[in-house]
């Protein structure tokens, strides 16, 4: 005690207090914020409409509390009350979403839609009805009189509406108001009410009349502090003011710091937390040693910080990694001083290699793995990681709560989904009454070619149909021979057959089947005849050349007729008796029935049908002009399921190709779309209810939803076919009225089915009665339920389906009892004495049941098969034994037959395991379908794998991660499983998968991952700000750059920094950089293709707007996989194709993933959530433009982004466009010192030049002070700007440094950053000085090149041994051309997009990048290695000349002069700038003097009025 106090002393003595150093970054929306309540409710909404409704009902006027005793209490008050609909996993979700403040997009979204209503004066609520306001419940009702006569509003996906009938008839009234106020309550009272009744369509959004000004903190990304190499010093040396405030990190100090337990010491020792604090600063500055490691150190730091992590106790271990990967620099020379354990090293050696053979995964990998499901930490955030959670508590709590928990859970979730869509079903083509006029196999026709399947295998070009003698490829037509479209379908498989396309045509000629009709009175029943005769006699290839040849005599239009059938006969078989073939006594009538009830059988209901492989084609696809096209593509498609098969083994030579088809999961007995639609609704059976009554009606209309279906499913008694000890696979419940004879029709049908030998279902019937049920209306079904309660099985069975025949139904309906119609062998006394005492309140029960849940009529029919309801609409609708076959069949392929076995081993009695099995499966069912669940097992788990065990007795979560603790993943991955072990239960493993054998340092940055378990409070319980990146304790001498690490749809920039983001360097600061973020734009994404071409139409322009402002952005389609993207934010917005050649030569033709329908012109999207949002476009030219080029060279009538003020403020662009005499200056930079040059590099641009200038700017990177101060230079210089800005696809491999982006961002985007009416454009760099007028550049003939740049130097020669492009790589590749430098480049853009360079400019940087060591100077590295594809004009010499490497000669006829850093000399760019250029100084001193001028005057205004340039930065932000 007395060294420490000693220790403390001699601290005193030698440090001066100061302000903690560090680095703050805050990420803020753009949008004001948004309430909790809303946020809430929008959370609530995701369990369903029901449940939205009701909380709304219970917060009705909940903001009365808001002005209570503290914020605090008001959000747990929202927590509390949303708790009545949640369960306690989902409270602790909830809390985790209102800190990311996840729905708050959705709430912003209806303020912007109410905002484009208008909102009237001083309405704090109002209604719209058909496009009138009303701001109170009178007139309202006014404006709901005469809505009829006005058009119904447009309604989104995501509107809140009120349960009740949608008629077309009724009017809409949408409500805008703030939940919870008195304002809102008054109207929604009248609504509800009005709802219910039918009266009108009732739609709530949200709309907050009085929104806080204060912006709301996000979270949900990362914050890095990467380390700057210092080999050429970068850094401004312009002093800014220091903030003063301090950056303490909310870290606990119980981690020791060289021996000290400071959580100890602070609590131990209160009074003197101060010096403690000191103390613990002073050891970790002297730990903080940033001095590099040896290579011998390096290499297993790795293995050293996993042993460290082990050795630690468990709760303490994921912090630790934390710590160690997000402070790994200041943090690595402390652990070069760890031993490593052996046994854990050998454990993850053995490991890697099982994981390596299992997975795929290698060392260093990093994998997360939530239940199975594999999170890919690239493309997963905080927000679909939240909704994963959710999606998966549903499924968790569902099988807790029926019982299945613990290890058992497991088993369940991972059971694999069945991938079975609705359009890939089936049928089975090998049937006798199909006509094959073809077989590949054994027709003489086909015989050189080879059968060998390794043919499918080979190298051939693409498109290429191989010819192969298998019948890979099997075409069925069922046609009317008499109706028109037959005639072109059939002329359509000729052609492929004379064209010897490898594809197998087979006929059923559905043809009338009454044997009265003969051939002399129907051409189909004619036609049918004669080619069983051609067949029969001659041959299927003769018989089908005939059928050709009748078609062939028809003119346009002209259907088939009996005539023009005889006469062909006659013409080409004259010797034969027509009336032997076509009269009443026909030998060749054989099967005339066969094809109709073939195509009965299959479901289908129209002709003509065609199948390929089986599976049915669409009436689209079968239009004869898309079928062609259509059967080329589905052939190739399945080659490659063919040579997947044949690679896998799963066919060998021996297999018949046909039978290897029809064996296949997808293969049905017939097609309902009822039955095998992708869109199934299921019951939900995880509820356990307090009471198990329905004899009480008026108890069970009290009960939820859930419970509800909880007491059906307990009450119900089912038909089997044996008596005990049977487990069923598939339960289906039967809903119909017994009174009705379609309802007794459904019933039979379903019990017949169940008889069958193959069946493993039992049937449980509920009524459904046309009108209020009694006792003289119910009898027959009261009497099937007291069977059910009172006699066996099979007797049961018997007597059901003797009841059901309509013989004996008229019996009872003429006064016969019901005890006159029982079988033999039933106990007669106990059925009477139940029939006579059954009340119908229990029926009551079920007819509200089927109105409320299942969502029927009165009388409307319905079968549920384990949970999945299948509504029929009407009466005539049909439901025969086949499909109740069929329905079985998807139901225990869906995954029945896989829950089945693992119920049966836990042993439960036959019903449960019954009742079990269907609740499992409409459970499992009904869960979203993802990627595929692993089970991923380690060899071993002693010494390498960080366990956590989960608390029992609770739902719980199986996490498994596998990471190398000193990885970029490892940054992000630990944080992540630190805040979901606050909110969640969780079992958790981490294999630390380290690398051996390092080389360099394994991180080169500092990082902070922002997200926390709940909202958090101040000390007086009013509510923080939002979380934020606080970096504390962070070594003073490294240059650090600061980068925002964001979801990929995110578009965010620096608002609010008097620091140099991009060159932090603590050392000169006096206190906290605090940097401020904004998250500018939410992107819309998409792909575009030509229907006509399957192309992407290159240069195709979209507009976004939104109905009160409809041009608000641009963009261009790449032709790089049909990309686009539009800056927007939260709202509904309108797409469109620009005003101009690409809405004169294009339309619209579908889209998908949009908010409107399909097929309407205007596609409005709503953007209301942080998750990317990527939209699928189709267009197709207009018939009168089919060979116009969206690229030719006539003049665009309008510029792009002509309506559009400048982002920050700067002329609009309108007129000057369209003058030619414009230059156009393209520049990046980053960092306060480039910014300066940029600023001298403009100026010295303005001063040689008397042409209008136009500066194009990237605005990714720029400073807030530069944003700030543009518009003030642009008016004082006269010139004109724009900031432009492109996030980087997602698609295209992304670069992790931040020169290398600014790099990629020169090149890469040349096509899409600028408007198609710029034509050309001139790159300068901002370390450059302009001597000479640019016009001349720009007017310089390209010959065809779509680019120029200037040639590297040659004349100084003591650099000779720094010229890289002289010797190996470049050397072969350039051959006699030269290397050139992208200092200064000019790009004929017109040509550019012509030849498509910036499509291969990306193909070949998706090709190079994924190597790290190629393209090491990217910006110059890439055009140079593609000069053969896409050529480059040599610029002159003079037009940039760089003392590195231009001897001092040729300086004198620079036109500009380049600040290139000199790899002999290292020489700091400034200190070269002022030596290298004499006016360079002259023109800094001006730009400062105008800064300075600029900021007395922002000074002196701040007292009276804000800042003339605040006030500019701001002028677009709200939309």
């Amino acid at each position: 005690m007395r060294l420490l106090l000693l220790v403390l002393v001699l601290l005193k003595v030698q440090h001066v207090c100061s302000a903690s150093k560090g680095v703050i970054a805050s990420l803020q929306a753009k949008w004001t914020m948004t309430p909790l309540l809303l946020e809430t409710s929008e959370f609530i909404r995701e369990d369903g409409d029901d449940k939205f409704w009701q909380f709304v009902d219970t917060v009705k006027e909940l903001t009365v509390y808001k002005n209570g005793e503290s914020v605090r209490s008001y959000y747990d008050l929202i927590v509390k009350k949303a708790g009545q609909f949640l369960t306690d996993l989902q409270v602790n979700l909830l809390k985790l979403s209102l800190s990311l403040r996840t729905y708050s997009p959705a709430v912003h979204a209806f303020q912007q839609i109410a905002s484009d209503e208008p909102p009237p004066d001083g309405c704090a609520a109002f209604v719209t009805v058909h496009g009138q306001c009303a701001c109170s419940t009178k007139e309202m009702k006014k404006l709901l009189k005469n809505a009829a006569s006005r058009p119904r509003p447009y309604l989104y996906k995501s509107d809140h509406q009120y349960p009740g009938p949608n008629v077309t008839e009724m009017p809409v009234a949408i409500l805008y108001a703030e939940i919870g106020t008195k304002d809102f309550n008054s109207f929604h009272k009248v609504l509800a009410e009005r709802a219910q009744e039918g009266k009108l369509v009732y739609v709530l959004r949200h709309f907050v009349s009085e929104a806080k000004a204060e912006k709301m903190l996000l979270s949900g990304y990362g914050v890095e502090l990467a380390i700057k190499s210092t080999e050429y010093k970068a850094v401004d040396d312009t002093k800014v003011k220091d903030s003063k405030s301090v950056a303490s990190e909310d870290d606990d100090e119980a981690d020791e710091v060289q021996g000290f337990l400071f959580g100890k010491l602070k609590k131990s020792h209160p009074e003197l937390q101060e010096e403690l604090g000191e103390l613990r600063k002073h050891l970790l500055e002297s730990t903080n040693d940033m001095t590099p490691l040896k290579v011998w150190e390096l290499q297993d730091l790795s293995f050293q910080a996993a042993s460290r992590i082990m050795s630690v106790p468990k709760f303490d271990s994921l912090k630790l990694m934390q710590e160690l990967s997000q402070n790994f620099p200041s943090r690595a020379r402390s652990l070069t001083r760890v031993a490593v354990n052996q046994d854990m090293k050998k454990e993850i050696e053995d490991n890697q290699k099982r994981l390596g053979d299992s997975l795929g995964i290698h060392p260093g990998d990093a994998s997360l793995f939530i239940n199975g499901i594999p999170i890919d930490l690239d493309t997963h955030n905080a927000f679909s990681i939240l909704d994963i959670l959710r999606s998966e508590a549903k499924t968790l709590e569902g099988l807790y709560n029926l019982g299945i928990r613990g290890s058992s859970m497991n088993k369940f979730i991972h059971l694999p989904a069945s991938a079975a869509v609705e359009d890939s079903y089936a049928l089975d083509i090998r049937h006798s009454s199909i006509m094959w006029i073809n077989d590949i196999e054994k027709d003489s026709m086909y015989r050189h070619w080879p059968s060998n399947l390794q043919e499918l295998l080979r190298a051939t070009f693409p498109g290429v149909i191989r010819q192969i003698r298998r019948n890979f490829f099997n075409l069925v037509l069922f046609l009317d021979p008499a109706q028109e479209d037959s005639v072109e379908l059939v002329k359509l498989a000729e052609l492929f057959y004379k064209h010897n396309i490898p594809l197998r045509i087979g006929f059923v000629l559905v043809v009338n089947a009454d044997e009265e009709v003969d051939g002399y009175s129907d051409a189909g029943v004619a036609l049918f005849r004669l080619l069983n005769y051609i067949s029969e006699e001659y041959d299927e290839a003769q018989a089908f050349a005939s059928l050709v040849s009748i078609y062939n005599r028809l003119e346009a239009g002209e259907t088939l007729s009996v005539e023009t059938i005889t006469a062909y006969l006659k013409k080409k078989f004259p010797k034969e008796n027509a009336a032997r073939i076509f009269g009443v006594d026909s030998n060749y009538d054989d099967n005339r029935k066969a094809g109709g009830l073939l195509f009965k059988k299959s479901g289908f209901d129209a002709l003509p049908v065609g199948l390929f492989n089986g599976v049915p084609l669409s009436s689209e696809e079968m239009d004869p002009e898309e079928l062609e096209t259509v059967l080329l593509q589905k052939i190739m498609e399945t080659t490659n399921f063919f040579q997947r098969a044949v690679f896998m083994g799963q066919v060998t030579e021996s297999i018949d190709m046909v039978d290897f088809l029809m064996e296949q999961a997808n293969v049905v007995p017939r097609i309902n779309t009822l039955v095998l639609s992708s869109e199934r609704q299921y019951l939900d059976f995880t509820a356990s209810p307090v009471t198990d009554d329905w004899d009480d009606a008026n108890m069970f209309s009290y009960l939820d939803d859930r419970d509800k279906t909880a007491v059906v499913s307990k009450r119900l008694k089912y038909f089997t076919k044996a008596d005990e000890g049977v487990v069923y696979a598939v339960t289906m419940w039967i809903v119909a009225d017994t009174e009705q004879p379609s309802g007794r029709r459904l019933l039979q049908n379903a019990l017949k089915h169940m008889k069958s030998s193959g069946s493993n279902c039992r049937v449980g019937v509920i009524n459904n009665p046309s009108g209020k049920p009694t006792g003289d209306n119910s009898a027959l079904y009261r009497a099937v339920w007291a069977s059910l309660l009172t006699q066996s099985s099979k007797n049961t069975l018997d007597f059901t389906l003797k009841l059901l025949k309509e013989e004996n139904v008229e019996l009872l309906q003429q006064g016969t009892k019901i005890k006159h119609l029982l079988k033999q062998g039933m106990d007669h006394d106990a059925f009477e004495k139940k029939f006579n005492t059954l009340e119908v309140d229990f029926l009551q029960s079920q007819q509200k049941y089927c109105k409320d849940i299942l969502k029927l009529i009165p009388g409307q029919r319905a079968v549920v098969s384990n949970g999945r309801i299948i509504r029929l609409l009407d009466g005539q609708e049909e439901f025969g034994a086949e499909d109740f076959h069929l329905l079985e069949m998807v139901t225990l392929r869906t995954s029945a037959e896989k829950i089945k076995p693992k119920i049966k081993q836990m042993n439960f009695p036959p019903q449960r395991a019954s009742d079990l099995i269907m609740k499992v499966d409409a459970l499992l069912s009904s869960s979203p379908k993802g990627e595929s669940r692993k089970e991923v097992k380690f060899f071993k788990d002693k010494h390498s794998v960080l366990q956590l065990a989960q608390r029992e007795e609770e739902v719980f979560y199986d996490v498994v991660a596998i990471v190398d603790p000193l990885t970029r993943e490892a940054q992000k991955l630990a944080p992540l499983l630190v805040v979901l072990g606050q909110v969640v239960n969780m079992k958790v493993q981490v294999f630390l998968n380290c690398r051996a054998k390092l080389s360099e340092m394994p991180l080169k940055s500092f990082y902070r991952y922002v997200w926390e378990p709940d909202v958090s409070f101040f000390g007086n319980n009013s509510i923080s700000p939002g979380p934020m990146a606080r970096f504390s304790e962070i070594p003073e001498s490294p240059l650090l750059t600061l980068n925002m690490i964001t979801p990929e749809n995110w578009m965010v920039e620096a608002v609010r920094s008097p620091h140099d983001l991009d060159n932090i360097h603590l050392q000169e600061v006096s206190g906290v950089v605090n940097a401020v973020y904004e998250l500018e734009y939410l992107l819309l994404e998409g792909h575009c293709f030509d229907v006509s071409t399957g192309q992407p139409p290159r240069g195709l322009q979209f507009t976004l707007g939104m109905r009160q402002e409809p041009l608000m952005h641009d963009t261009i389609v790449m032709a790089n996989l049909g990309y686009f993207q539009l800056k927007a934010n939260p709202g509904a917005w309108i797409l469109r194709l620009r005003e101009g050649r690409s809405e004169d030569i294009y339309q619209i033709q579908a889209h998908d993933g949009t908010d409107s329908p399909a097929d309407s012109d205007d596609i409005i999207v709503v953007l209301n959530s942080f998750h990317s949002n990527i939209i699928k476009v189709k267009v197709q030219k207009k018939p009168d433009k089919l060979n116009q080029d969206l690229l030719s060279e006539e003049t665009e009538p309008k510029g792009l982004w002509d309506s559009i003020t400048s982002f920050a403020g700067g002329p609009s662009v309108n007129e000057d466009l369209k003058e030619k005499d414009v230059l156009n200056i393209f520049s990046v930079a980053s960092g306060h010192l480039y910014e300066r040059f940029l600023r001298i590099m403009m100026l010295s641009v303005l001063r040689h030049t008397t042409t209008p200038v136009k500066f194009w700017f990237l605005k990714n990177y720029l400073s807030p002070s530069f944003k700030e101060t543009i518009p003030h230079m642009a008016k004082a210089y006269g010139f004109q700007y724009e900031l432009v800005q492109y996030k980087w696809p997602r698609w295209l491999h992304q670069q992790t440094e931040k020169q290398r982006i600014i790099w990629g961002y020169k090149i890469l985007f040349l096509d899409v950053l600028f408007p198609l009416a710029v034509d050309k454009i001139i790159f300068v760099d901002a370390d450059q000085i302009v001597r000479a007028d640019l016009k001349e550049l720009r007017d310089l003939d390209l010959e065809g090149a779509p680019y120029g740049y200037t040639p590297f130097c040659d004349s100084r020669r003591e650099m000779e041994g720094y010229r890289f492009w002289k010797t190996g790589y470049w050397a072969s590749h350039l051959g006699h051309r030269r290397y050139h430098i992208s200092a200064l480049y000019v790009v004929d853009l017109k040509k550019f997009r012509k030849i498509a360079a910036g499509d291969r400019l990306r193909g070949q940087y998706q090709a190079l990048s994924q190597d790290p060591n190629s393209l090491s100077n990217l910006d110059q590295d890439l055009p140079n290695n593609m000069i053969h594809q896409v050529a480059i004009k040599s610029l002159p010499q003079e037009w940039l000349w760089c003392e590195t490497w231009c001897d001092n000669n040729s300086k004198v006829n620079a036109k500009t002069i380049d600040l290139c850093n000199n790899p002999k000399t290292k020489e700091p760019k400034l200190g070269a700038a002022v030596r290298i250029v004499p006016e360079w100084s002259d023109y800094d001193h001006e730009i400062k003097m105008f800064l300075k001028g600029l900021k007395n005057q922002q000074e002196e205004s701040k007292p009276g009025s804000p800042s003339p340039i605040k006030k500019n930065g701001s002028q677009r932000d709200e939309l």
